[in-house]
């Protein structure tokens, strides 16, 4: 199982070999031995790569669960003689994972040569007992579960835009003049609607339609483009702060923003009592929390005010 597994993590036979220490002829036995006793073949093999079988599919969850039980029942046994060492996994958002995990990970390496860190950034929450993940930073309102989660902090959704871009288009006072404006929009903040919380006295959120100028998957690129004056984007507010701080970007509409969303890490029930993730999540909150906070933005206030804002 666990060559069965390395061979995933790794995505060839080759890497699960160079990962654990066994020729390639070994690993293959392994896998050969793993499908006579299951009676299916788990993985479709070609020379560079390896893909699972439906069969497989199947298998590999219920390996990942079995082998992290194990190594909590070896780490309990155990008990506090036992240092944090091992392959921690962790998942994290693209731009989060990048600016504000990253340099955390660092230096928890630093601090503990013993473990290893494989860092899957998905823009997409991922099953962590399926996946065989440790820890996962998330940035959303957490659904009722079995996953421990501690907060790290809170982002808010913000309009920016170039004072550039403002200086030479009509004036945005209400989310209905954002139609008529040049926007820069990403898939997961909407690519040709943007909502916003009902107004007040109402109970019916509000959005707006328009047709995007520049449609981009990548927020360095959306952010360069708006600081460049090509239209308005909707981002995080850790994606913009070093460029609202110096001034190349101007957040709008503050008072139809939506609630700020919370920042947690999430674990499995369990998974805190093996000790590479209990050393990295006592290691990390701290160092997450001033991140966070150091990425917030103060609120300006509220735009002026304007007869148009209830229409």
């Amino acid at each position: 199982m666990k060559v069965f597994v390395a061979a995933l993590n790794e995505g060839s036979l080759s890497g699960a070999g160079r990962k654990l220490g066994k020729s390639p002829a070994a690993v293959s036995r392994a896998i050969a031995f793993l499908e006579s006793h299951v009676g299916a073949e788990l993985l479709h093999r070609t020379t560079r790569s390896i893909k699972l079988s439906e069969a497989g599919e199947r298998y590999a969850v219920a390996c990942r669960r079995i082998l992290t039980d194990l190594e909590e029942a070896d780490m309990a046994a155990a008990g506090e003689r036992s240092a944090p060492r091992g392959m921690l996994t962790i998942t994290a958002p693209v731009a989060a994972g990048e600016k504000m995990l990253r340099p955390v990970l660092d230096a928890f390496m630093d601090k503990f040569p013993d473990v290893s860190v494989r860092l899957h950034m998905l823009d997409r929450p991922a099953n962590l007992i399926d996946e065989g993940i440790d820890v996962a930073l998330r940035i959303a309102h957490l659904a009722d579960s079995t996953l421990v989660a501690l907060r790290v902090g809170e982002v808010r959704r913000v309009l920016a835009a170039s004072p550039r871009y403002l200086a030479r288009h009509k004036r945005i006072t209400e989310v209905g003049d954002l139609a008529q404006h040049q926007i820069v929009s990403m898939t997961h903040f909407g690519i040709d609607s943007w909502s916003f919380p009902p107004l007040h006295g109402s109970t019916v959120p509000r959005s707006v339609q328009f047709a995007p100028r520049f449609v981009v998957n990548s927020i360095r690129a959306a952010v360069a483009s708006a600081v460049e004056g090509r239209g308005v984007v909707r981002l995080f507010s850790y994606h913009l702060a070093d460029e609202v701080a110096d001034g190349r970007l101007k957040v709008i509409l503050e008072q139809d923003e939506h609630e700020p969303l919370p920042v947690h890490l999430v674990s499995p029930h369990g998974r805190l009592s093996v000790p590479k993730v209990r050393a990295f999540v006592d290691f990390a909150l701290a160092r997450l929390r001033h991140n966070f906070q150091a990425h917030a933005l103060a609120r300006s206030g509220p735009d002026e005010p304007t007869t148009k804002r209830g229409r």
